[in-house]
């Protein structure tokens, strides 16, 4: 890379060509621990998670599909989503992050509070709710509109006796 010239012949031809050497491997170092170590690291974590999988750890896959592990082999995990619990294979190296671990150790010593408690899952309306909430509403507005009519009658009968106390004292 870098060659340096000698002006007076004394220094030889090998002088520089160890400092080039030396450069070049300076190089290689950086190159290795700023890149490939810090990725062999990540790698090994990686595995280490995969390979620590267990049923009910809540999981994210790399293409972002949340999901609750349900049984796991050698190379492949079934995971359960979505509210109608669909079941997926998939590869084990498909699994980007564990959201958050089942511990048999720390499931049976430690009594569950509020906190620790899941959060109920919101389902999507099917068609059936969606006709009860139909029915529902209409129900509501018959409900709604009897209430009226029988406030109109009320006053109506509250003027007819009004009339009447007025006929009845003249």
């Amino acid at each position: 890379m870098f060659a340096y010239a000698s002006t007076t012949g004394t220094t030889g031809g090998l002088g520089g060509s160890w400092m080039s050497w030396v450069i070049i491997i300076v190089m290689f170092a950086a190159i290795y621990f700023l890149t490939i170590r810090p990725q062999n690291k990540r790698d090994k974590e990686a595995r280490k998670m995969r390979d620590n999988l267990r049923p009910g750890d809540e999981i994210v896959t790399i293409g972002g599909i949340y999901g609750k592990v349900v049984r796991v082999t050698d190379d492949r995990v079934i995971i359960m989503v979505g509210s109608e619990k669909t079941k997926l294979e998939m590869a084990k190296s498909a699994i980007s992050s564990v959201v958050s671990a089942t511990s048999a150790s720390t499931a049976s010593s430690a009594p569950k509070t509020k906190q620790e408690e899941p959060e109920k899952e919101v389902s999507k309306p099917t068609p059936k709710t969606i006709r009860k909430l139909g029915a529902a509403k209409e129900a509501a507005e018959n409900a709604e509109n009897k209430a009226e009519e029988a406030v109109q009658a009320a006053e109506e009968a509250a003027e007819a006796v009004a009339e009447a106390v007025e006929k009845t004292e003249a």
